[in-house]
């Protein structure tokens, strides 16, 4: 492992889940993602400002970070549009059909002792190993 990092990865989980019990606590809602930004493009209008600032507030975090550490964000990506914005539609169109995405399901219905969201999390990251072994082993696409 070229990048393990335990002590900033244990860091990033306890304010994510501090984030998403704070979430539950405060406004009664799941912090899935998915249906945070659904709330955005099919609003609400009782809903839509704390949805717009949650949003806001993911998309400021590497902000954050780089103004206070100093240090800019090292981003690659090692792929082309095309198979970006495939893979984007399926994860979409994953999310749709499972009610929920891996922050919904993953982080806040696991937390809450759901079966769905114990089904639900092993079928996307049981798709995900079965998508990494095709695309690489299968059809020789380094990845």
């Amino acid at each position: 492992m070229e990048n393990f990092t335990p002590v900033s990865a244990l860091i990033g989980g306890v304010l994510i889940g501090a984030a998403a019990t704070f979430m539950l606590w405060a406004n009664g809602r799941i912090a899935g993602i998915s249906g945070i930004l659904g709330g955005i493009l099919f609003p609400v209008k009782s809903e839509i400002v704390w949805r717009i600032l949650f949003i806001a507030g993911l998309l400021s975090a590497s902000l954050a970070y780089m103004f206070f550490s100093g240090a800019s964000l090292d981003i690659s990506v090692q792929t082309t549009p095309l198979l970006t914005a495939v893979a984007g539609l399926l994860v979409g169109f994953g999310t749709r059909m499972g009610s929920g995405c891996t922050s919904g399901h993953g982080i806040c219905g696991i937390a809450r002792i759901s079966k769905r969201s114990f089904l639900a999390t092993v079928v996307f990251i049981g798709a995900g190993v079965v998508s990494v072994f095709l695309l690489r082993h299968i059809l020789g696409l380094g990845l």
